[in-house]
């Protein structure tokens, strides 16, 4: 475990190393099978496959690389003049986000193994099932890590969860655990798969609410909780920009009050949660539709 947060060669290394990441995926299927998610070997086993998961689409052996990214480069190639700025790039970059991997291995092995379908459901079976919040967390904070980026990895990475896996209410259930790191995790996670535009009503119906729930009244006091308001805010944000029926989700949740209340605080201290609740208030004024119950 330690090992394995030692950088970049490091993980490189570990991720080489024979039968090794197999060897932590089936002691994790083992304990689950099991029913003891709560052992400390399962917390260290996933804590390993957090960090060897980290910074992966970047670190991967160029084989896996030329396989993952041909077909985006595929379909930016019959895009023959694909601008810099405005809608023309906006299409190019979702048509990205539809770019699904490879087939997958039914026998995933080694590196395959950190991306496979049966890791993720395996993270999010430890989600629902473990009370220790470092399991909690490292589960979290591993499909936080594959969701990051904008290649095809974290795109098919996020569908997997959301609606392959159906990992939404077991991920929803995390937003109302106490301790700061979790929540702060669980809330940079649903920021990654919030970016993924032909998830975000799925995720608004299911989870909306609930992040308005876990907004706090004001600017938190602490540097951990500030920014966990500031990564529910643009979670929100990518959730309301392009839908109105999404903006009015999160008013008839009473998220509007809360917003207004975390973007007036001009601490400097505390900007990052004031800055993400103005952006998001700028971007809920531009539904004209719903000028009328922003007023009442």
């Amino acid at each position: 475990r330690n090992m394995s947060s030692a950088g970049p060669e490091g993980r490189k290394k570990m991720r080489e190393c024979e039968g090794l990441i197999d060897s932590l995926v089936y002691y994790i299927q083992g304990a689950i099978a099991d029913h003891e998610p709560n052992d400390k070997a399962t917390e260290n086993c996933v804590c390993i496959l957090h960090n060897l998961s980290y910074q992966l689409e970047i670190e991967l052996p160029e084989s896996y690389a030329q396989s993952i990214y041909v077909r985006r480069r595929n379909i930016s190639n019959n895009d023959k003049t694909p601008g810099c700025f405005g809608t023309r790039s906006r299409k190019v970059k979702e048509k990205q986000q539809d770019t699904p991997l490879p087939e997958e291995k039914s026998h995933p092995k080694g590196v395959e193994s950190l991306w496979h379908s049966t890791l993720i459901r395996i993270y999010l079976s430890l989600i629902a099932k473990s009370t220790r919040n470092y399991t909690q967390e490292a589960s979290l904070g591993a499909l936080q890590n594959l969701t990051a980026g904008t290649g095809p990895m974290p795109f098919a990475v996020a569908r997997t969860v959301v609606q392959k896996a159906n990992g939404l209410p077991s991920i929803r259930a995390m937003l109302h655990v106490s301790h700061p790191a979790v929540k702060r995790t669980v809330v940079s996670l649903l920021r990654n798969l919030s970016r993924n535009t032909s998830l975000q009503n799925d995720i608004a119906r299911e989870v909306l609410p609930d992040l308005v729930s876990a907004l706090p009244e004001c600017v938190p006091g602490c540097e951990v909780a500030c920014e966990t308001t500031a990564s529910i805010c643009y979670t929100l944000f990518n959730l309301t920009q392009s839908s109105s029926h999404n903006a009015r989700l999160l008013l008839s949740a009473h998220g509007l009050p809360k917003v207004i209340a975390i973007s007036m605080n001009d601490s400097n201290m505390f900007s990052k949660a004031s800055r993400a609740a103005s952006v998001l208030l700028y971007s809920l004024w531009s539904h004209t539709d719903l000028h009328s119950a922003y007023k009442k």
